[in-house]
């Protein structure tokens, strides 16, 4: 059975996988754990967000939304990579899962069916971590190679030391019965790839990549650009000379040529 880990835990599994970790004032306790009456876990899997907002830490943290209490997610993940704990028990971020979609990420499975609410449905906020993304979910706002990058390790962080899968790492879509559609949105690049577009199964195989190395590995970079070769030196235009110019100048040689002969004759 996965417990859920205690806050200093949390706290280091995310550090070793070399995640930057800032903690928002009152994370350790808050949660909704005793307003639902419902104990976080255990927990199977976790789920990846898009916050369709900026500046969203506050809202996610401790401000929450109209019918929607705080917290919202386990973890807020800014632009810059920086991940912000916002809870360690249970979140409102998941919503009622579908139970065949749920099933598939429990089981590990390497194909994950639509969500169907006709196979009936899991409280997800009981079974889930929730990481709150930041992007404003519109697909044209762009994740960060250090936002992407810090993603894949939270998602890493917690199958290693649960001993899951990448197929325990779900995105909300996948789940949900209500048509949610993120995480969603073009990706600025991972380790040596460039732009591309976000999708779970993408996102699972770098996860996948990444458990296969220890917790300290970082993925290859792209090569730093070759700075351009300074352009050649112009030559040096070639004077062009009038006609008086070349006639003065010749004069002047047929006259130094003349000086030249007589001294050789006064010898």
């Amino acid at each position: 059975m996965a417990i859920p880990l205690t806050a200093d835990r949390l706290v280091a599994v995310l550090k070793a996988e070399g995640v930057k970790v800032a903690e928002y004032p009152g994370w350790r306790t808050r949660e909704r754990d005793d307003e639902t009456g419902k104990t976080f876990g255990p927990v199977h899997m976790v789920l990846n967000h898009h916050t369709a907002g900026s500046d969203s830490l506050a809202v996610v943290a401790k401000n929450g939304v109209p019918g929607l209490p705080p917290p919202l997610a386990h973890i807020h993940l800014a632009k810059s990579g920086l991940a912000t704990l916002c809870s360690a028990g249970r979140a409102n971020h998941a919503g009622l899962m579908a139970l065949n979609a749920y099933t598939s990420f429990l089981n590990e499975a390497s194909v994950h069916p639509a969500p169907s609410k006709a196979s009936g449905t899991v409280d997800g906020n009981d079974v889930a971590y929730g990481i709150e993304t930041e992007n404003l979910g519109n697909g044209t706002d762009t994740y960060t190679r250090a936002q992407y990058d810090a993603w894949v390790r939270i998602n890493a962080a917690f199958c290693r030391e649960y001993g899951w899968s990448a197929e325990s790492c779900g995105d909300h879509k996948e789940t949900s019965i209500e048509g949610k559609i993120d995480p969603k949105g073009p990706v600025e690049g991972y380790g040596t790839r460039g732009k591309f577009t976000y999708t779970g199964k993408q996102f699972r195989a770098d996860v996948a990549e990444r458990l296969k190395h220890p917790a300290s590995w970082s993925p290859a970079k792209l090569p730093a650009p070759v700075p351009p070769k300074p352009a050649p030196t112009p030559p040096k235009p070639v004077p062009v000379l009038t006609t008086e110019q070349r006639l003065s100048a010749l004069e002047k040689t047929v006259t130094a040529q003349g000086k030249r002969i007589a001294a050789l004759e006064t010898k």
